[in-house]
């Protein structure tokens, strides 16, 4: 075998393993790679179950394992499964990828075997870099409904322990201040659910329980601002070989120790599943080169950036402090013809004429028939998944935002766009929620943010990349979202619905004027009809309402035998 590159890393990072009966490991040997890492893949499981556990698992502050065996194997027959063994026939199969794919480089067949895997324990600023690549699918713990005041069977609160922190001399500060963001946390999440209780009392009509999760969502809300980017996560994730291949590839590349460690635990993984597919990833003259080559690039960027802009601040600067809390929203580039460019595109396939006459005739139209043959192919839109076809994708928007470090996690999932961000830091200040300030807590939200930045501005020196983890999600961070028309109508109608989190629900808002007033291009505002502007007081209160219904529904079924 060749020779392997280190470039992964073998560091492992800091976990706690769950402990299992010896019943629920051989259960759990039957599907899981592995039951004492936080990276693991599901093996022998229908596509539907493995889909299911990961929609669970967003909203659940169970481990993955745990929840399997405490939700799902009841419902499913595991009794055949006692023998299986996932190697059968693989070594055969390796032989025929290794002479296709490894020795032909024919990447397309990677993108033919896909794997679900399990990321534990993962701190926040690692979730994003997993969340990067386009090509996959994520499901990540939410802080808008997982209560982060839990602790781990170890019994240390939910946040990233570097080592390298830990062994040095800012080690007992580090997990001191860290101890208290959380314990401010869960005191203040307490609080605002007893306050929003008497400001919003119980409806007739809607049970204890539906008012109760509502309530706890609003809460949610605004107390995350003060968790820290250290704070640990659990995430999903579905992808093919090949797009495994880039994400490991950027993660050998990465500046912080738990992004590499985390690297090479997945790439272990993946191996017991898709081996051929994953055979160039520290291969010192394929992966390894590429890595280096990531690294590389990386450094002798900012190396000039920092020659050539000193200091790194602009003189128009951020603020040290909260000033206002509204999120900032730029419209950086349009198209000042983009909806002629959207009506010729609309044409195109219709019509026998090349594109540019196609758009020399749509000049020439009428006001009244420019609308209509837009509004014909928009059509009726009833609800935010009837979205109009790839026309909309003739022209695009660069925005830039300055938000609070919790609504950027939200919206950089969306992965049909461009999106790129400014290293994490207290630079740009932090936003305080209004329903902070409306109850008055702005004083121990204040005292924790101060906490953030001095721990922040203490680790920064010795350890830059690592600084981020100090972080309160509230603080700001600036980045960049690019994306067509057609991308901008999904990101927008679903962002600014009455279940989002209000600092991003004011982004899409935003965005959505800025394309209709600022850009001009009021026929694709217009096309937008699911976008909501509604304010709310409770915005999980509905949703929580129809869930109650559904579930009461689904109980009289089954009580009355319906299929």
């Amino acid at each position: 075998m060749a020779e392997r590159t280190h470039n992964l890393g073998r560091a492992m990072a800091p976990y706690v393993p769950e402990e299992f009966t010896q019943d629920e490991q051989a259960v759990l040997r039957r599907y899981v790679t592995n039951l004492d890492l936080p990276v693991f893949a599901l093996v022998n499981l229908p596509e539907v179950v493995k889909g299911a556990l990961f929609a669970r698992y967003s909203r659940s502050a169970k481990s993955l394992r745990r929840l399997f065996l405490d939700e799902f194997v009841g419902e499913l027959d595991v009794s055949g499964d006692a023998t299986i063994d996932a190697t059968v026939g693989l070594r055969r199969a390796e032989k025929l990828y290794q002479r296709v794919f490894f020795e032909y480089g024919d990447d397309s067949v990677a993108q033919l075997g896909g794997v679900h895997l399990a990321c534990e324990q993962a701190s926040n600023v690692l979730t994003k870099v997993l969340e990067r690549g386009r090509l996959m699918s994520y499901l990540e713990q939410s802080t808008r409904y997982i209560a982060y005041d839990q602790r781990l069977p170890s019994g240390h609160y939910r946040y990233h322990r570097p080592p390298e922190i830990l062994e040095s001399a800012l080690g007992a500060r580090y997990v001191g201040d860290m101890d208290r963001m959380f314990d401010c946390y869960g005191a203040l999440l307490q609080r605002l659910v007893a306050w929003l209780g008497t400001r919003y009392p119980r409806q007739p009509g809607d049970s204890d329980f539906v008012h109760r999760h509502a309530l706890e969502a609003r809460a949610l809300d605004a107390a995350r601002g003060l968790l820290p980017a250290a704070s640990l996560s659990n995430v999903g994730i579905y992808g093919d070989g090949q797009a495994y291949e880039g994400l490991l590839l950027r993660m050998a590349a990465h500046p912080l120790p738990e992004v590499r460690s985390y690297g090479a635990m997945m790439l272990a993984e993946l191996r017991k599943v898709i081996p051929s597919f994953l055979q160039r990833v520290d291969l010192p003259d394929r992966g390894g080169e590429w890595a280096t080559y990531l690294a590389a690039t990386r450094e002798d960027t900012a190396r000039i950036v920092e020659r050539l802009w000193p200091g790194g601040h602009s003189a128009a600067g951020g603020h040290s402090a909260a000033d206002g809390g509204a999120p900032q929203v730029r419209l950086l580039d349009y198209d000042p013809d983009a909806e002629d460019k959207v009506l010729a595109a609309i044409c195109f396939p219709y019509g026998p004429v090349p594109e540019g006459e196609a758009l020399a005739r749509v000049r020439a139209l009428s006001v009244e028939d420019r609308r209509a043959l837009f509004e014909a192919y928009v059509g009726e839109r009833k609800n935010r998944r009837h979205r109009p076809g790839r026309a909309l994708e003739r022209t695009g928007y660069r925005f830039e935002m300055v938000t609070d470090y919790g609504a950027f996690r939200d919206l950089q999932r969306h992965r049909i766009l461009t999106v790129d961000w400014q290293p994490l830091s207290t630079d740009l200040g932090y936003e305080v929620p209004e329903l902070i300030v409306e109850a008055g807590e702005s004083q121990a939200f204040t005292e924790t943010m101060e906490r953030s930045q001095a721990l922040h501005d203490a680790l920064a020196p010795a350890f830059p990349a690592q600084a981020q983890y100090a972080v309160a999600l509230a603080f700001r961070v600036r980045y960049v979202m690019q994306m067509n028309a057609r991308e901008a109508m999904h990101v927008i109608e679903l962002r600014s619905g009455t279940q989002g989190h209000p600092s991003y629900r004011r982004v899409a808002q935003e965005m959505h004027r800025l394309i209709a007033e600022e850009a001009g291009h009021r026929m694709i505002a217009e096309a937008m009809v699911h976008l909501d502007r509604s304010p709310v007081a409770l915005g999980r209160l509905e949703a929580e309402r129809q869930a109650e219904a559904r579930r009461a529904r689904a109980d009289r079924s089954e009580r009355l035998g319906a299929p």
